[in-house]
């Protein structure tokens, strides 16, 4: 699909926007979420859009919500709080909206991968959990991404604190010991899954596939997350939440 390198966008007709690739970590104006790799940027004040809002279609359909159609708005509905559907999280500017259902999507969000690969195992979106996410230990709603052995779960909005956290304590100086301790939130999964399994010696290899992915799953999730699911941003990101 052709790219193209400069555009001009109606919430920031002052200036053309171009496309570069970037792997500091900003907040999409448009949507107002966070963001890593592929953006449109203002070259003459600060201003960054998402590529997926910056050349959003003005209509989507989801395999998820089967009867609806979504309308790209360029600010939420109505006067009441607003959620994303798919991470619950606020919406506060860029949205994807059914007037049918009422079910809003942030861009990013709508543009989530069905299938994620991290080179050796695939991680599947589902629209709900049936076993606990490995980091808030809850079932409760928001779309997340589970593994082949449906052993390894993480709901998208854990994974879009955990960046955000992380995001302040790198790049705002907080207290290191913060650092430190969001550094040690998700990888501590290698232990966690060896005791799912109880440590029988018969599910040795299922321990040890698991624990692969794992590994690599967060890197894979965090990128399409953030609108750039490659591999180059998924190790970037990997040295941020996963030593």
């Amino acid at each position: 699909m052709k790219i193209d390198k400069e555009i001009s966008h109606p919430i920031h007709l002052q200036h053309k926007l171009k496309i570069e690739y970037t792997e500091i970590p900003f907040y999409c104006d448009g949507c107002k979420e966070p963001g890593i790799g592929l953006k449109y940027k203002c070259q003459k004040c600060e201003f960054d859009l998402h590529k997926a809002c910056a050349v959003a279609a003005p209509n989507i359909h989801h395999p998820f919500y089967n009867k609806c159609e979504f309308q790209f708005l360029y600010n939420p509905p109505g006067a009441a709080r607003r959620v994303c559907d798919a991470c619950r999280k606020d919406v506060l500017g860029f949205v994807y909206h059914c007037w049918k259902c009422d079910f809003d999507l942030h861009p990013c969000c709508a543009n989530l991968p069905q299938v994620l690969d991290d080179g050796e195992h695939n991680l599947y979106l589902c629209l709900k959990l049936s076993s606990p996410c490995h980091r808030c230990g809850g079932k409760g709603p928001g779309w997340s991404y589970r593994s082949d052995c449906k052993t390894y779960n993480l709901h998208v909005s854990c994974v879009k604190e955990l960046l955000v956290e992380s995001w302040q304590a790198m790049y705002l100086n907080v207290d290191k010991n913060k650092v430190r301790e969001m550094q040690t939130r998700i990888p501590s999964l290698k232990g966690t899954l060896k005791n799912h399994h109880g440590g029988r010696g018969g599910g040795g290899g299922k321990v040890r596939k698991c624990c692969q992915i794992a590994g690599g799953a967060v890197r894979v999730i965090v990128s399409a997350i953030l609108g750039d699911p490659t591999a180059l941003i998924g190790a970037v990101i990997g040295g941020f939440i996963s030593k």
